[in-house]
Order: structure tokens, then sequence, then C-alpha cells
């Protein structure tokens, strides 16, 4: 009997053993890194079966781009009759990111979606959330150009390989891109130019800083010399995450590894900061979060160098067709579009945005197929070229550029104040000109916190600097673990000091560890059970 249960015993702790190991192959495995799950793409679209698919998407309470939503819902309706889509409009990708994490708990994502690889890349920590398009991508009757799609889909030669690059996230794609953009400085160059410089075709940061310092200078009145206001904000940066990951990859600098791991806080964003603060200290540089949207100021002739995106080119200048100042504030000037500061012109470095498309796994693989037709559409030129056109955004297939339509838009330029209005169009060509020369940071899943940390050393720098306070090593090292904990950058995988945030547990990983539970009072029960046979025999 003895032996029975010493046998027993040792079944027992083997099996515990086991659970032990594979739990953690689980945890270190899945949990960690989601992995991808393949997507098999049906055989046939089964078009006798009716589909409702929702779709959100963001626009700036801008009608034309609301229009050209609804016009593309409704040709692939009438293509796909048996696929109902519903719209889901938002003011901000920060309140689709939201919505979205908040809805994959209850399995009620949307099914089509456009928003940014780094936003992707924390939906992904979901159970399956978001569908890889591998195998999408390469179907021969559903893929892209596939021989079964009822539209002229471009094929994946077609798509510029810069911006699909940027829907990769792990080695796989997650994400088709939809529309890109970057940074521009939109100059008041009439104002350059009676400080006594001469505008290049290309400014670097210390050029752009000493300009703004000239423009500081003030008259006997008080007023400012350069445009004879009370006010004058020379410099003005929309997005400081921007102006952090731009310098620093323009110097070489570390930011963050493709694996996670958070680089941010070095000596080379110390000594920017220091700089920074120098500049803050004159009101020379100031940040929309402090003094308000660029555009306000330069149109009104109260800043020199506006640095926002070129998607918000149509606020900038004289003559821009969207403002929020009064008309009687405007103050006539010749307009330049440049790309971002530099600090090497001969090897210019800038940063590539704009939305993508993701789709979200569901149960019926013919309604995921549905999505992806629908996300399809959305690269197909009336959409790329009607959407390009209402902002300085650049379609994102060289099938789309390379159309009649869209080279007479760009010849066009300024023979209107709209659709074809001088500085859009400038901020395009920018964009086309540059393609080679952009680029986009490592995505993973907590690299949308690296980024607002990035610009949260700018933005905390400069109020600092207002309230009267020393910038000094002690400040920036406050600054930084402050940052560090406010992000709470601490627990993203790979960050300094090895902590990682895996959330909640999957249902597999819970069930493994309730077994080892069990087993483990199995074998107490066993060594109690021993333990008074064995005093009673000895008794």
């Amino acid at each position: 009997m003895r032996n029975i249960f010493k046998a027993n015993a040792k079944r027992c702790f083997a099996l515990a053993a086991a659970s032990i190991i594979g739990i953690s192959s689980l945890l270190t495995g899945c949990h960690g890194s989601p992995e991808r799950v393949e997507f098999v793409v049906p055989e046939e679209f089964d078009k006798n079966v009716k589909h409702e698919i929702t779709f959100w998407a963001k626009n700036d309470t801008n009608k034309t781009q609301t229009k050209i939503y609804e016009n593309a819902i409704s040709s692939f309706e009438r293509l796909y009759p048996n696929i109902k889509v519903n719209m889901r409009l938002y003011t901000d990708y920060g309140k689709i990111y939201n919505d979205v994490i908040t809805n994959i708990s209850t399995n009620t994502t949307p099914n089509v979606c456009i928003t940014y690889p780094d936003h992707i890349a924390t939906y992904m920590t979901g159970n399956n959330a978001v569908v890889a398009m591998d195998d999408l991508f390469t179907d021969s009757k559903f893929g892209l150009g596939g021989d079964k799609i009822l539209f002229d889909s471009p094929n994946v030669n077609e798509i510029i390989p810069e911006y699909l690059d940027e829907c990769t996230i792990g080695g796989h794609y997650y994400a088709l891109p939809f529309m890109r953009s970057t940074e521009a400085v939109y100059v008041n160059k009439t104002y350059v130019e009676k400080l006594g410089y001469e505008l290049p075709d290309m400014i670097t940061w210390d050029w752009m800083f000493e300009v703004g310092e000239k423009a500081m200078e003030k008259g006997p009145d008080g007023k400012f010399l350069v445009n004879g206001q009370n006010v004058m904000v020379p410099i003005i940066y929309k997005s400081t995450d921007n102006m952090m990951i731009q310098m620093l990859k323009q110097m070489g600098a570390d930011y963050s590894t493709e694996n996670g791991e958070i680089q941010l806080f070095n000596d080379t964003t110390k000594e920017i900061l220091f700089d920074i603060a120098e500049h803050a200290a004159t009101k020379s540089f100031s940040t929309f979060k402090i003094s308000s949207y660029p555009a306000n100021f330069l149109d009104a002739g109260q800043c020199i160098f506006a640095i926002d995106s070129t998607a918000g080119s149509t606020w900038m200048g004289s003559d821009a067709p969207l403002s929020d100042i009064a008309e009687d504030k405007f103050v006539d000037f010749e307009t330049a579009v440049l790309p971002v500061p530099q600090f090497d012109v001969d090897n210019p470095k800038m940063i590539s945005q704009g939305p993508s498309v993701c789709i979200f796994n569901k149960d019926d693989p013919q309604v995921v197929l549905a999505s992806w037709l629908f996300a399809q559409f959305l690269l197909t030129n009336d959409v790329q070229i009607a959407y390009s056109k209402t902002e300085g955004y650049v379609p994102v297939t060289s099938k789309a550029r390379e159309t009649k339509d869209y080279q007479h838009y760009l010849e066009d330029r300024g023979v209107d104040n709209n659709e074809h209005y001088s500085v859009k169009i400038d901020a395009t060509k920018m964009l086309i000109d540059n393609t080679e020369n952009t680029f986009t940071t490592a995505v993973f899943n907590g690299s949308a916190s690296l980024r607002d940390a990035a610009g949260q050393l700018i933005e905390s720098t400069v109020k600092s600097v207002r309230r009267k306070e020393t910038i000094d090593d002690a400040y920036i090292a406050k600054l930084y673990k402050d940052t560090t904990q406010l992000y709470r950058l601490d627990s993203i995988s790979g960050a300094g000091g090895g902590k990682v945030d895996l959330g909640p547990l999957p249902a597999t990983s819970k069930a493994l560890i309730g077994t080892l539970v069990v087993i483990w009072i199995l074998i107490g029960i066993y060594a109690g059970t021993d333990f008074v046979r064995r005093k009673k025999q000895n008794a």
C-alpha cells in the first residue's frame, strides 16, 4: 500500500513540474508578446448573406471629408449590396483609441477603424483582436489587386513602400496606410526678410532660433519692431512629441528599440532641453499647449515660424481658407513652406505620419472578409485623390499619384484659395519630394505612451522656465523620473527596470494555474495522510 502512495506522489510531483513549465511557457510566449493568429481567407465571398459592418473614422468637422466617406460607402454598397456599412465619426484619434480599448474587453470593437500603428500595437494585447493582413495581402482572389474584387484595387507594389512598411508590427502587417503627411515649417517670409535674413531652401534649428531671437526686439513704444504689435511669438511648435523625436533622429541619438526598450532619457535629450529652455526664457519659442494653434498667430502676423502638420496647411497663411481668427486680424505676408528644421541639411530627416486602416477579428470569417473588402476600397483612386485634396495629405498609392486627375490638381496650384490653395499644394509637393527622407519610430505596446512622454519633456521644461525655475542637471533628473512615472514607462516591456505590465491573464493561463493549485492540494493531502499513518505505525 505504501509503495502505491509513493508512486502516486511521484506522479503528482511530475505533473506539478510539467504544469509549472507549461504555465511559464504560456506566460512568456503568449501573454507578454501576443502571437500572430492566422486568418484563413474564405475560398469564396457569399453574396447571398447580409452583413453589417461598422466603420470608425476621424475628421475635424470637415464636411467635405465627411462627404467623401459617405460617397465611398455608397459606391461600395452598390458594388456589394449585401454589405451595409455604418459609419461613426470622431473629431480626435485619441477618442477612437479610448473607445476601441474599452470595447475590446466586451468584444464590441468596430469592424474597420482608421487609427495609428502605435494604437494598433496596444489593440493587439487583446485576445487576437486585430487581423494580421499578411495572407489577405497576397490572396489571389481577394488580396490586393485580387481577381475576384469588384473594383480597381491597387496591388501591393502600387502602395508606396515607405508607407506600407509603417504598417508592420513584429514583422507582420496589421494595417493598410490610408493617408500620409509630415510636418512643415510655415514661414512668414516677409518678416524674415524684414529682419535682414534670406530664407534658404532648408533651415537649421540654430538659424531658426537666431531669427526668432532677433524678432523679439522692441521699439521705444514697447511694440515689436518686426510687426508693430504688442504680441509676437516667433516660433510655435504644434506637436512637441514630434519635435523631440525628430531632433533625436537627426542627431543620431537613441529613442527606443524595436523591442520596446525605452532610450529617451539620455544626455542628448538633456542637451536639447537645455537649448529649448534658453529660447523659452526669452519667449521666442512656445508650444501649442502653452500658446494655442500656431496658425492663429501666423495668420495674424504674430508668429514667423509655425510648425505643424502638412495636413493643417489649409489653416496657414494670409489667404487660408480655414482659420479661427476674425477677418480683420489677418495680416498680408508671403508664406513659404519648408521641411522641419534640420541639424544637417545635407542629410534631412522628417517624421512620417498619418492615419492607417485596421480591421478587427470577428467569429464569422465572412464578416472579416467583408471588412477587408471595404478597407481596400479606401485605397481606390477616387477615394485617395478626393481625400488628399481636402488637406495637405498625399495619396498612399503610386496608382493614384500618377493619374492625370491628381497631376492636374498639383499643376493648378493657386488658381483658387480652396481646393488649389497654394500653401496646401506647396506642403503636398514638399512631402512628395521628401518621401525618401521620412522615418517612423518603432511600434510596440506602450509606444504611444513613450511618444506622449517625449512631448511632455519639452512642455514641462518650457512651463518651468516661465515659472522661473532653474533648469539644471538636478531638474532634468527629476523631470526624467516624474515623466517615467506619469506615463508608466517603467512598466513597458523592455523598459529600464525590466518590469513588464502584462495586463489580465488569459483564461487558459488561469485554468492551468487552477490545475496546479489542485495538484498541490492533493500532494498536501497525501503528505498529511502519510505522516499520520506512519506515526500510528511507530506508536
